[in-house]
């Protein structure tokens, strides 16, 4: 049985560095009103998270980042 490998990453953007973790996949919850989610990258920060972009095991560093890049754009600096 093949587990998750949590990644991190840290991303400088417009001068800021970023931290992103990935998580594995969740099954949904309905005890708790949770939705099943993908394996997501994170934004880490202040000992929050917030769900960024999908986790794509083969994905390359180049595409994932630059996918980091347009949702920091879209959600942290419009």
């Amino acid at each position: 049985m093949g587990g998750f490998k949590h990644e991190q990453r840290r991303l400088t953007h417009r001068g800021k560095t970023f931290h992103f973790v990935s998580y594995e996949a969740q099954d949904a919850d309905p005890t708790r009103k949770q939705l099943a989610m993908p394996a997501t990258w994170y934004l880490q920060s202040s000992g929050n998270r917030w769900p960024a972009i999908p986790h794509q095991a083969q994905q390359g560093e180049a595409d994932r980042d630059a996918l980091l890049a347009e949702w920091l754009e879209l959600h942290v600096f419009a």
